[in-house]
């Protein structure tokens, strides 16, 4: 009975010391505190991204399917090897990294192809704003002489209409097989409306604290401090208005006088459409024209050009790190 005893008490003992020693080897709970206090600063200024954009309302399956077909549609590059995703690669964040995207003709084009994801959330299209919509924008490459090189909407309904396939393609999203070239910008629109993303950024504004690293949430806190949000700002981050490029220090190339071109006013000399920063990091080159390859440089300058801030190679390595912050999930290989 004594032996049983003692031997109950011994376990008794090493039972205590095992949950003794669980408690001590606990895990210390990480401290967010710095995350907070960021998220808390930004929030008046950043919004997620919508699940759906203006004017999808009234797109339906039928209409979008078409409008797809017609994205990935060579038939309409007069050399019927060039379509909307030659230039806007939808696996390649919708760009095509090139400086500046070659026309039909060989010939690059005068301006950086900027991504088609999320576009129709911006306020304009194009970096000078010549397109009110993505319906008005669908429609331009296709007839742009440096670019897919269409000579009108009449042959670009005709080289669609010697395509069997669209007829019927055409009834399911009008009602009605007849082909025009209205009807073909509007699909177009409706499929681009279905390329929208979402990234850790998001994830992070919800309240996830945990959704970007610390070094990430620096590189934010630096965005803040270095007065980027002057005119990045909103769900995009950007695409909500004008900004002349070279406020404060010109810009390398001064041939392309930016808005300028559309409206002959004076005061919108040089005046481009303030870029998106959602999926920045994924969709270089910078500027209007593609002119600057690294992320990192294109902060520093725009520190200089646009904010009067200097901004040191390790600060701009953070913010750099904050924006892939904003790289769509749908690009990140698992």
């Amino acid at each position: 009975m004594k032996k049983l005893t003692t031997t109950l008490f011994t376990l008794l003992i090493l039972c205590t010391l095992v949950q003794c020693g669980s408690k001590s080897e606990a895990p210390k709970q990480e401290d967010l505190s710095y995350q907070q206090s960021i998220l808390d600063k930004v929030k008046p200024l950043f919004a997620t991204i919508p699940d759906k954009m203006p004017g999808s309302e009234n797109d339906t399956p039928a209409l979008i399917k078409l409008g797809e077909k017609l994205y990935f549609e060579t038939a309409l590059s007069n050399t019927d090897d060039m379509s909307c995703n030659t230039c806007h690669d939808l696996e390649k964040a919708g760009v095509d990294n090139l400086p500046t995207s070659n026309g039909t003709n060989g010939i690059p084009g005068p301006r950086n192809s900027p991504t088609v994801f999320n576009a129709g959330f911006h306020f304009v299209q194009f970096w000078d704003g010549r397109a009110l919509d993505l319906n008005e924008q669908a429609g331009g490459p296709v007839l742009n002489p440096a670019e897919m090189a269409i000579p009108d909407s009449a042959t670009a309904v005709k080289k669609i209409e010697a395509i069997p396939e669209y007829a019927t393609l055409f009834e399911a999203a009008f009602g009605d097989p007849s082909i025009d070239f209205e009807k073909m910008t509007e699909a177009m629109a409706a499929f681009e409306r279905t390329l929208i993303t979402h990234d850790r950024f998001d994830d992070f504004l919800m309240g996830d604290l945990k959704a970007i690293s610390k070094t990430e949430v620096e590189g934010l806190d630096l965005f803040l401090g270095k007065a980027c949000v002057t005119c990045h700002t909103g769900s995009m981050l950007g695409a909500n208005m004008y900004q002349k490029n070279g406020l404060i220090k010109p810009y390398k190339n001064l041939e392309d006088e930016g808005r300028f071109e559309v409206t002959g006013l004076e005061r919108d000399k040089f005046m481009f459409k303030v870029p998106t920063m959602r999926n920045v990091a994924l969709t270089g080159p910078y500027f209007h024209d593609g002119g600057v390859a690294s992320l990192d440089e294109t902060i520093q300058m725009m520190g200089e050009m646009q904010l009067m801030q200097q901004i040191s190679v390790e600060e701009a390595a953070k913010i750099s790190a904050f924006l892939a912050t904003m790289n769509g999930k749908r690009f990140i290989k698992s």
